[in-house]
């Protein structure tokens, strides 16, 4: 089994209000759990108005894939949003054995 992590920084600079930020996140995230089938949730940032950080997972038998499909929705996040900017993405592949 492998979990394909990535972490993905926004920087929101037109935004002014922590309700305007949660709006732009939760549609975000709600878009792509829905398009890509993966987990999303803003994991750091929280008290900023103007940064984000959006940890998004997947789970596959094929690391390959689960990293493909994880590219695949940061480009898809990039012409996204127009009130953001992404400014950072990283990606992380683990293996569990079966015990």
């Amino acid at each position: 089994m492998h979990v394909a992590v990535c972490r993905m920084r926004l920087h929101l600079s037109d935004n002014r209000s922590l309700k305007g930020k949660r709006r732009i996140v939760r549609s975000l995230c709600d878009r792509l759990r829905h398009r890509f089938r993966v987990g999303v949730a803003e994991v750091a940032g929280q008290e900023l108005w103007q940064h984000a950080v959006i940890g998004i997972v997947t789970v596959s038998s094929d690391a390959g894939v689960a990293r493909s499909v994880l590219e695949k929705a940061a480009d898809y996040a990039e012409g996204l949003v127009a009130e953001a900017v992404i400014t950072g993405v990283e990606f992380d592949v683990f293996q569990y054995e079966d015990e």
